[in-house]
């Protein structure tokens, strides 16, 4: 008798059966649209041969405009009030999603960032990532990660600010340009 092969969990099932379960009413508004102090965090997920992904799903967490973490109950009733710093998105046909949030601020001493799960078909668990607020020169300076990896793959994880203030932060998911994902304790 051999070892038993492990069934599959949901962890090793990503997908594709979030699109019915998870998504929920106002899940990318973190803020709404129109509020004073809100910006628009959006990009396309790209495969390894760059072709936009259109089943996937984001997650954001931050912290709030003032670098403290949100402490707000009730992470799935958008009120237009309450900002819980969680929000989850699924792309659109052409692999593009959007959050609107509020910037978060420094916390711990390093530039401010969003962080980023990615879901999406194919994989075995989600990815994670940083997302950093741009500096006046496009960098996110002062920060321990970002300066401790060449720089053309930190520039991966730093956002560009668009002429209309928004935020893009475009996800590639293998290949030239991949984005950098991180390793979490726990799986």
């Amino acid at each position: 008798m051999g070892t038993p092969i492990p069934r599959p969990t949901p962890g090793q099932t990503v997908g594709p059966f979030y699109g019915f379960a998870l998504p929920f009413a106002g899940d990318g508004e973190l803020v709404p649209p129109t509020s004073p102090g809100s910006v628009r965090l959006h990009g396309t997920v790209l495969d390894g041969l760059g072709v936009p992904v259109p089943d996937a799903l984001l997650e954001v967490w931050q912290a709030n405009p003032d670098g403290s973490a949100p402490t707000a109950v009730g992470t799935f009733g958008r009120d237009g009030a309450t900002f819980s710093g969680f929000g989850r998105c699924g792309t659109d046909r052409t692999g593009g999603y959007r959050f609107w949030t509020r910037e978060p601020a420094r916390t711990g001493g390093g530039a401010p960032f969003f962080v980023v799960a990615v879901f999406a078909r194919g994989l075995m668990h989600r990815l994670l990532t940083r997302a950093y607020l741009p500096g006046p020169d496009g960098s996110a300076p002062g920060d321990a990660l970002l300066a401790s990896l060449p720089p053309e793959r930190a520039r991966t994880l730093v956002c560009v600010r668009e002429a209309d203030g928004s935020l893009r932060f475009d996800v590639r998911l293998q290949g030239e340009g991949e984005t950098v994902f991180l390793e979490h304790g726990t799986r």
